[in-house]
């Protein structure tokens, strides 16, 4: 083929700018003497040609510098005609103009010396600006470069295999795609595909990842008024695998609450800086901040603590035949929060004592709603009763009341805090946000 032929390539990547010689149309003294061969790689540039590559008939190897150690042919594609050139990786400046001269000494007073066609290396690279890491919710820019020297017709972006249109949080323009807030379900797949005036279309793939926070964007931890909470703060990725090396995390109340020194700091072997708060109650509710920095940007998320308590009509033990109110609250609710009573134990009938179930009592059902009433209450009140918390997602927390009935032999001492008078932990304490917790 006489013409100039196109390879195309992405930065990073490797190309290979093929050349192949037909051993049968060589004749019968290429298979006699096929280590009779050389080949020399040019590129064109400048006011002449430059060497790349040189393999002599000895073996010899001539390379230029800038190229080194990345450029290379096969010594067994060799001695089969296959004299292609290897780039890897390929970078943007090696575009250019290529050509391949093979010499081949016949034992003739003449050479046979062949010029294949030249090949026109182009490439296509896809450039992330700020440079990585990308971080959540700032803006960045998507290049798609192109060495093609026709005009560039049209620019489409595809995410995840899916076009992405124009809108306010995408801006494609120039071969380039602005995202003004990046979010973590940006991250993943991005293609761009350029179409020319020559009906060329060529596309390159960037895997873009994103620093951010694991879970849901605004996080709500739901915990038992004397329980312990875990207000979780968890990156995306482990920061030493982003070439960061250290990170600090620090934790606040917007809110300006009372909260003690949390500053933590991390090496880049973790990438979760979790609060725990060893009791909560309805005053340590509300909103709370983890801020990360990592290298010379800081990302943060609010997290909001939820907690579960039980206010009873009457404070104290409570007389048989007494009419009785529990109300289950719920600070900070979300609107779609469910409630739903439930009788652990009851009061022991003999001298061993009653052993404590997570299921109903027979021939009882839980009942639904944040105000449980008992009309006249009786020895087979006596207990523990739960108030847990459902939500579309699941079971949320819940939160324990321990009924005393004045005049009988309680199941636990008055200290005992599962059988207080007040909402009491419920063991094992919910602290995970928007799952339910195992009983």
């Amino acid at each position: 083929v006489a013409e100039e032929q196109k390879v195309w390539a992405r930065a990073g990547s490797s190309a290979v700018l093929p050349c192949h010689l037909s051993p049968r149309k060589m004749g019968k003294s290429w298979k006699q003497q096929p280590d009779k061969t050389s080949v020399l790689w040019k590129r064109h540039g400048g006011r002449y040609p430059h060497m790349v590559l040189e393999v002599g008939y000895s073996g010899l190897r001539k390379t230029a510098l800038p190229m080194r150690a990345r450029v290379s042919v096969q010594d067994s594609a060799l001695r089969h005609g296959n004299f292609s050139l290897r780039i890897d990786p390929v970078r943007s400046e090696d575009a250019g103009l290529y050509e391949a001269q093979v010499t081949y000494n016949m034992e003739s007073p003449c050479d046979l010396r062949f010029h294949p066609p030249h090949r026109h290396f182009l490439f296509l690279t896809v450039t992330l600006s700020p440079p990585s890491p990308a971080v959540e919710n700032e803006p960045l820019l998507l290049s798609c470069n192109s060495s093609h020297r026709a005009s560039l017709v049209e620019t489409r972006w595809f995410h995840n295999g899916r076009p992405v249109p124009t809108s306010r949080t995408f801006c494609s323009s120039h071969g380039a795609l602005s995202i003004l807030h990046t979010a973590m379900s940006d991250a993943g797949s991005w293609r761009c595909q350029l179409r020319y005036s020559d009906n060329k279309i060529i596309s390159a793939t960037y895997n873009l990842q994103i620093l951010g926070f694991d879970g849901p964007t605004n996080p709500v931890v739901y915990a038992a008024a004397g329980s312990a909470a875990d207000l979780p703060c968890t990156l995306s990725y482990l920061p030493s695998a982003l070439g960061i090396n250290v990170v600090t995390a620090h934790w606040s109340r917007p809110s300006g609450g009372h909260l003690q020194d949390r500053g933590i700091s991390q090496n880049s072997s973790s990438r979760s800086f979790h609060l725990r708060l060893p009791v909560v109650g309805p005053d340590d509710a509300g909103q709370y901040r983890c801020a990360v920095s990592v290298g010379s940007k800081t990302i943060s998320r609010d997290v909001t603590l939820a907690v579960v308590t039980v206010t009873p009509s009457i404070q104290g033990p409570v007389s048989e035949g007494s009419r009785l109110l529990l109300i289950c609250s719920l600070t900070h609710p979300r609107g779609h929060e469910r409630f739903q009573w439930k009788h652990l134990d009851s009061a022991p009938t003999n001298s061993k004592l009653a052993v404590a179930t997570s299921h109903n009592l027979e021939g009882q059902r839980p009942q639904m709603g944040p105000t449980l009433e008992i009309p006249h209450v009786s020895q087979k009140d006596m207990g523990t009763w739960e108030c847990s918390v459902h939500g579309p997602e699941g079971r949320l927390g819940a939160v324990e009341y321990g009924l005393q009935i004045t005049g009988t032999v309680s199941h636990g001492s008055v200290t005992d805090p599962f059988f207080s008078p007040y909402s009491i932990p419920w063991c094992p304490f919910l602290s995970q946000p928007h799952r339910p917790s195992p009983l």
